[in-house]
């Protein structure tokens, strides 16, 4: 396992991040269909991860209504590791439940949802917190007071930011540097090789200012598997059947698929473990979230690591999955090809 640092915070996260959206799941809508893993289950995949070199581990309050955390944080009890030894991260944005004030970035629900979350993993301290979302109904000058204070207050370490537009995100750091307020250190976002969207914008901003990227479901929601193939649409299990989730272009994907295939078995491995090592390989990509059911399936996306994949390689898939121009990016593309 290697280790690079979290932007410029002089912290060191593994290249793969244990995400945690399986854990729990029981009678909890959504969730039910992307895991529902109880405690001994949970135990033995957070072993499998730590034991392989993981130390970074992501989880977020809404995942299963705080299910999730509440595993992770007996978890982390259970198997006696140590709190200096493993990076947490959560997040806040999502509805808890249906009364007014339980979701958004407000400094009220904020300031509730980490201390939630603080009794759920059973800590004193969240080293990474994310902002999981937009919230329209909230100033960005006043999530990021908040966000300053709740780091002062010695809860939160770190903040940073998942699924928000670059221009947001660049006025919220405006805003805070220009306060001298504790600023965004890295970025959250969904990437696979079926869904590059991110390459337009947010990765370019993330190398101008010197920001960790964790990318979110690099196999698209279980679509780059393997398991999924013209010849079998439904894949193995039916998770996509109920939670269709994030939307890919199947078609396309089929294709990407077809490649990553045939590369696969030049190295002798799956097509999730290519299409991890692709993820990995792109510049500027800090460390994977990879989820899981079984500690089976962890070890195959762990072994992900293991894999260098060619320049051949890697300009093949780049040919088959390259996003469509798109304005201004064409433009600024023909106009800068004298300067570049």
């Amino acid at each position: 396992m290697k280790y690079n640092l979290l932007g410029n915070t002089g912290l060191l996260v593994s290249e793969l991040c244990l995400g945690t959206m399986t854990f729990g799941g029981q009678d909890a809508g959504i969730w039910s269909a992307i895991g529902k893993l109880q405690q001994d289950e949970v135990n033995g995949l957070m072993k499998t991860a730590l034991d392989a070199g993981i130390n970074f581990v992501d989880t977020a309050n809404v995942y299963s209504y705080g299910q999730s955390e509440e595993l992770l944080g007996r978890s982390l009890q259970q198997l006696g590791i140590k709190r200096d030894e493993i990076v947490i991260a959560t997040k806040v944005r999502g509805r808890m439940n249906e009364k007014p004030n339980s979701a958004g970035l407000s400094r009220y629900h904020i300031f509730n949802s980490v201390d939630q979350s603080l009794q759920r993993l059973q800590t004193d301290h969240i080293d990474l917190l994310y902002v999981h979302g937009v919230d329209p109904l909230t100033p960005v000058e006043e999530i990021m007071r908040s966000l300053n204070e709740i780091v002062l207050s010695g809860k939160v370490r770190y903040i940073a930011v998942c699924n928000w537009p670059a221009w947001m995100v660049m006025k919220a750091r405006g805003i805070a540097q220009a306060n001298g307020w504790n600023n965004f250190v890295g970025l959250q976002y969904y990437y696979s090789v079926a869904g590059r969207d991110i390459e337009r914008e947010i990765l370019p901003l993330a190398r101008d200012q010197n920001l960790a990227v964790m990318p979110w479901s690099p196999l698209a929601g279980g679509f780059l598997s393997g398991k999924y193939t013209r010849d079998n649409a439904a894949g193995e299990d039916s998770r996509r059947l109920v939670f269709d989730f994030p939307p890919v272009n199947k078609e396309k994907a089929y294709d990407i698929i077809g490649v990553m295939a045939e590369i696969a078995s030049q190295h002798g491995k799956t097509v999730a473990e290519v299409a991890l090592a692709w993820v990995r390989q792109q510049p500027g990509i800090t460390s994977t979230i990879i989820g899981a059911k079984r500690p089976e399936q962890l070890e195959h996306n762990i072994r992900s690591t293991e894999l260098e994949l060619t320049a051949d390689n890697l300009l093949r898939i780049a040919e088959v999955s390259a996003l469509s121009a798109e304005y201004p990016g064409w433009m600024v593309e023909r106009q800068t090809a004298d300067r570049s």
